[in-house]
Formats: structure tokens, C-alpha cells, sequence
């Protein structure tokens, strides 16, 4: 935390994307399963995945029910399992995104300038996609803490990050994800993306 201000070193453990208070039909074994991975910053693995299939037999309905689908369905821990091993490639297919958008912004004088910060963008943008493969594999859209992207919007506001590249990386990364899947798929996949990204467009005034 080298060169931080005070006040963004105070934002930082404030500074969180997901939530899972709201997730009252989920039993406490699989929250704390959540829970665990999203305090150590990890994808779930093959093995906690496998845990929790049992306990959301319904996702694959209610996800389709929530994006008003009635012919498709997904299946979560597949999709979650896909996106976690090709975060890398989606992620970089996201960073051109921005790249092309913003032409300029890894030059000096630009909001990702130095390397550093262009650093941390991309290490964003790999957190964004962990945090949208929580709500998928739990079935649930509304996975983001209010109080956490408070603090999250003033962290980045006092480290001047460049709140409309971020945006336009996360719908770089809604794209790149949803390639991965069949069209008649993306519906059902969709709004939880979309989810995130209404909340991050919220931080651009």
C-alpha cells in the first residue's frame, strides 16, 4: 500500500463487490462456502462447486424464471466452472475492449498511466468476473453489497480511477463471457452481468 493516502488504505477493506445477506434460501454451509472464497479473493473450486449442486437444485429455473425465459435453462455450476478457467482470456478480451475505446489512456497523462495502474484495472476486472460467477453458481442476481460499492466508488474516486473504462471493461467482459455459450444461453446469463454493470454505471456521473 506503498504511496496510498490514508484515506484510500481505510477504503480498501471497506471496498467490497458481493454481498450474501440477501441470500435467504441458500442454507449457512453453502454461504459460508461463498463467504470463504470471497474473503480470500477465489474462484470456487471443482470441489466446493460440487457442494453446493444439492443445495440449488432450482437454480437452473429460476434463473430462467428472473430473465423471463421459459424454453432455455443453464446450468450454473458448469457456466461458473467455464468462466473461472478462462478468466484469463476474458479478462485480456475485456482489457482490448477498453483499449480500443480508450486509445490513449495508457499514456502518460492517461487514467490508466502508469503501468501500475493499468496493473490494478485488469486485477479488477478478473475480481468483477469472480464475484458474477458467486451469483450465477448461487442463483441469485443480487449479489452485490450496497455498503461495500459505497465504499468502493469513494476508493476509486480518491485514487481517480477512470470510472468510464471501467464500465465499458465490465460490458467488455459481459461479451467475452457470453461468447462462451450458446446464444438461446445468453438470456438467462445475461442479467447477471448486467447487474454489476448497473451498479458500476451508478459510480459515473
Amino acid at each position: 500500500m506503498n504511496g496510498l493516502s490514508d484515506r484510500a488504505k481505510q477504503l480498501i477493506p471497506k471496498a467490497r463487490i458481493v454481498s450474501f445477506a440477501s441470500w435467504t434460501d441458500t442454507s449457512p454451509e453453502v454461504i459460508a462456502l461463498f463467504q470463504a472464497a470471497d474473503d480470500n479473493s477465489q474462484y470456487l473450486t471443482d470441489e466446493e462447486l460440487a457442494s453446493i449442486v444439492t443445495s440449488i437444485s432450482g437454480v437452473e429455473q429460476s434463473a430462467t424464471a428472473q430473465a423471463g425465459q421459459t424454453s432455455s435453462t443453464i446450468d450454473p455450476i458448469a457456466v461458473a466452472k467455464t468462466l473461472r478457467d478462462q478468466a484469463s482470456d476474458i479478462v485480456d478480451e475485456a482489457r482490448k475492449v477498453v483499449l480500443h475505446a480508450f486509445p490513449d489512456i495508457l499514456e502518460p497523462g492517461g487514467g490508466l498511466y502508469p503501468p501500475m495502474r493499468a496493473d490494478a484495472c485488469w486485477r479488477d476486472f478478473w475480481q468483477f468476473l469472480r464475484c458474477i460467477t458467486y451469483g450465477i453458481a448461487g442463483g441469485h442476481q443480487d449479489y452485490t453489497s450496497v455498503d461495500g460499492l459505497a465504499a468502493m466508488e469513494q476508493l476509486y474516486r480518491e485514487l481517480r480511477v477512470p470510472l468510464p473504462a471501467m464500465v465499458e471493461g465490465l460490458k467488455g467482459i459481459k461479451m467475452a463471457s457470453l461468447r462462451r455459450f450458446p446464444a438461446d444461453r445468453h438470456p438467462a446469463l445475461a442479467p447477471y452481468f448486467d447487474h454489476l454493470i448497473s451498479r458500476l454505471s451508478a459510480f459515473v456521473s
